[in-house]
C-alpha cells in the first residue's frame, strides 16, 4: 500500500509504502523489512500512468512543510491581479490576497498594488489555508496586529528543522536574547528569523549566535553555552 500522494512533502521517518507490483519506490529512503521510510525531508514525485509507477522520494534540503496557523516570513516575488505571490522558502507557492493584506477596501482595477506591497518587500504573515488542490496551495494573511511588512531589523535564514532548537523549551532561547540584550527575535516556522535590537552591532551578534545554535543544535547543554557567549559579549561590550 502506498502511503503518499504526488507532490506531498514527507519528513524523516515518514512511511512511504510497502513493496508492491504496482509501483517502485526510489530515492532518499531506507527499508525496514518490506516498508520504505523517508530518510530526509523530501518531496514525492510519482511518474507514469502505467504500472509499475515510479515513486520518487526527492530530497529537499531545508524545505519547509506549510501548516495552517504557522507564522512565516516571506518575500514578495510577484504582483498578481488580486494580490501577491510570496516566497516562503517552501516548494509550495504562497498567495497573499489583497483582502488579507489591508482592512481598507481596494479597487483592484484602478489601484497600484505596489503602493501596498512591492516586489522585494518582506512580510511577517500567517498561513490561513493550505490546500494542494489550489494553484497557490498556501494562502497567507497579514491582517492581525503583529503581522505586516518588515521595515527594520535583520532577517536571517536557518534550516527549518532547527527552528524548535532556536526557540527553546517554552521560548527559553529567544527569551534570553530579550532578557539579556533587549532584542526582539521573531522566529518564522519556515526558518526565517527577524532580529531587532538597539543597534546593528547587537543585531549582528544575535544573528551570529542564532547561526551557532543552528550549527550546534545536536549538542547537549546548548542553553548554557549560549548564555556564556552572551555574557562574554556583554562583558566585552561594556553592557550591564
Amino acid at each position: 500500500m502506498l502511503n503518499v500522494t504526488d507532490r506531498m512533502i514527507v519528513l524523516p521517518g515518514d512511511l512511504i509504502g510497502g513493496r508492491s507490483n504496482d509501483y517502485v519506490i526510489v530515492g532518499s529512503v531506507y527499508w525496514e523489512g518490506d516498508k520504505a521510510y523517508a530518510s530526509t525531508v523530501a518531496m514525492i514525485n510519482i511518474k507514469g500512468d502505467v504500472k509499475p509507477m515510479e515513486v520518487q522520494v526527492i530530497p529537499l534540503n531545508g524545505a519547509y512543510k506549510p501548516r495552517q496557523g504557522d507564522i512565516v516570513i516571506g518575500y514578495v516575488i510577484d504582483i498578481l491581479v488580486n494580490g501577491w505571490e510570496i516566497d516562503i522558502k517552501s516548494p509550495y507557492s504562497a498567495y497573499l490576497p489583497i483582502n488579507e493584506a489591508t482592512l481598507k477596501p481596494v479597487d483592484v482595477v484602478t489601484a497600484d498594488l505596489r503602493n501596498i506591497l512591492n516586489i522585494g518587500d518582506i512580510v511577517l504573515a500567517k498561513i490561513s489555508d493550505f490546500n494542494l488542490a489550489k494553484d497557490y496551495p498556501v494562502t497567507l494573511t497579514i491582517k492581525e496586529s503583529r503581522l505586516g511588512r518588515i521595515e527594520d531589523g535583520t532577517v536571517i535564514e536557518i534550516d527549518p528543522v532547527k527552528v524548535p532548537r532556536v526557540i527553546g523549551k517554552r521560548g527559553s532561547m529567544v527569551n534570553m536574547f530579550k532578557d539579556e540584550l533587549n532584542c526582539d527575535v521573531t522566529v518564522g516556522q519556515n526558518g526565517r528569523i527577524w532580529v531587532r535590537c538597539r543597534n546593528k552591532r547587537d543585531e549582528l551578534f544575535v544573528s551570529q549566535t542564532i547561526k551557532f545554535i543552528e550549527k550546534e543544535s545536536h549538542q547537549s547543554g546548548l542553553m548554557d553555552k549560549v548564555k556564556a557567549i552572551i555574557q562574554n559579549y556583554k562583558s566585552t561590550s561594556g553592557l550591564p
